[in-house]
């Protein structure tokens, strides 16, 4: 049996998740990446994606993010999320509003960066709605 460690999920709203787990897997920024008990110290910026634990106990949680930092450290891990909804509350509504949002961000921006961080969002919402769509 794989080994367990402490995990919790944080939005600005609640403490959604504080569980042990045997596994998580993150959107980071650079890419998708997993964490298990042990795992060297560090700490990644989000995108938007599917944070995925599995518990010790066999039960998963997948939970919609909106960007934020994954920090690990030797008691655990916490993701402190900008946003985050289990999947199971999620809609296809909610993330088409998130897409138009996030199309306007391109729209808005004042500078390149600016529109260049905006239209990374969009591709990744994108990604996201498609995903949702052929599972």
């Amino acid at each position: 049996m794989a080994e367990a460690f402490q995990f919790e999920l944080v939005s600005p709203e609640r403490l959604l998740l504080s569980a042990r787990v045997t596994d998580v897997i993150v959107p980071g920024t650079e890419g998708e990446f997993g964490v298990g008990a042990g795992h060297s110290p560090f700490l990644s910026t989000m995108r938007p994606g599917v944070v995925k634990a599995l518990s010790e106990d066999g039960s998963k949680h997948e939970y919609f993010v909106r960007g934020g930092f994954a920090d690990v450290s030797a008691s655990g891990m916490t993701v402190l999320a900008e946003q985050a909804i289990p999947m199971a509350d999620l809609d296809a509504g909610y993330i088409a509003q998130q897409i138009q949002d996030a199309s306007e961000d391109v729209a808005d921006a004042k500078d390149e960066d600016a529109r260049q961080a905006a239209r990374l969002v969009l591709s990744q919402l994108s990604e996201l709605q498609a995903a949702l769509k052929a599972a």
